[in-house]
């Protein structure tokens, strides 16, 4: 099971679970991501962070 952290530059995924707890995977969910829904990774920041990506048709970064 990949993280979104190691997935690569035009790659697309599934999200299968989501870590954290409380507020930080309520903010999660609320900006769209949750199980099931698929993730594409457009942009990646040369040293990793941040980075875009595109779920439901929004792009979040």
């Amino acid at each position: 099971m990949k993280t979104l952290k190691t997935v690569k530059c035009g790659e697309t995924v599934k999200v299968v679970k989501l870590h954290g707890e409380g507020a930080l995977k309520r903010r999660i969910m609320d900006m769209g991501i949750t199980k099931g829904v698929e993730v594409y990774v457009r942009k990646v920041a040369p040293l990793g962070d941040p980075i875009e990506i595109n779920v439901r048709g929004y792009e979040l970064s």
